[in-house]
């Protein structure tokens, strides 16, 4: 007897098999042959989901984004986590430099895979700062920040750190990493108006040690 699967099952089962092949042999390395052979269907199957390799690409990146974002937005809406921790909890859900969703950002970093790293910095660039905006705005409610910009400074720190703190882009010593993740608080303390010192702990939740 023929199992029939709903739209959304056999969308997700196509999805899974190319999102594994993608790991193993980089998007340009897979064919829609080998997604069709993995999944077991006919390629007007196939076809009726996504047009092409490109859309069930594009299809990743939505799923991807929306477990990274969905993450950084939950950190964002707990209200009993301090302003501050919450800030660098929600950057460090996107792991911008570590995380939860650490085995995501390591598939999508592959050099084969640069389409789809490209892909999912858009998103972040334009999905994180809206995020860490209402927090910012909730401290200087509270009197810690003091800024007319919220988003464009976060807009700021968002791209500053997606560039620099990404291993594919810039390459750092533990030195240098160390001396960007020191100056990229000193600043965002400057553009946040908050006082000198203030979000200096932020190293410690990043694993790294500092000179007081």
């Amino acid at each position: 007897m023929r199992i029939v699967k709903s739209a959304e099952e056999r969308k997700n089962e196509i999805l899974d098999a190319a999102d594994e092949l993608f790991a193993l042999k980089g998007f340009d390395g897979t064919s829609t042959n080998d997604i069709l052979e993995k999944v077991g269907i006919a390629r007007g199957t196939l076809y009726h989901h996504f047009k092409s390799k490109e859309d069930i690409m594009d299809a990743l990146i939505e799923r991807y984004s929306a477990r990274l974002l969905g993450a950084a937005q939950n950190m964002a809406a707990d209200k009993s986590i301090p302003v501050v921790e919450r800030m660098i909890r929600v950057v460090m859900a996107l792991n911008i430099s570590g995380g939860s969703s650490k085995e995501i950002m390591e598939h999508i970093h592959k050099p084969q895979n640069a389409l789809m790293h490209q892909k999912i910095q858009r998103v972040i660039i334009h999905g994180v700062p809206p995020i860490l905006t209402e927090i910012i705005r909730e401290g200087i409610e509270q009197g810690m920040f003091s800024t007319p910009y919220p988003y464009e400074c976060m807009e700021m720190v968002v791209i500053y750190a997606n560039s620099v703190f990404d291993g594919d882009m810039v390459a750092l010593t533990e030195e240098e990493r160390l001396s960007r993740m020191q100056a990229l608080i000193c600043n965002v303390e400057r553009l946040l108006g908050a006082e000198s010192g203030s979000l200096r702990g932020v190293l410690k939740m990043f694993g790294m040690n500092h000179e007081e």
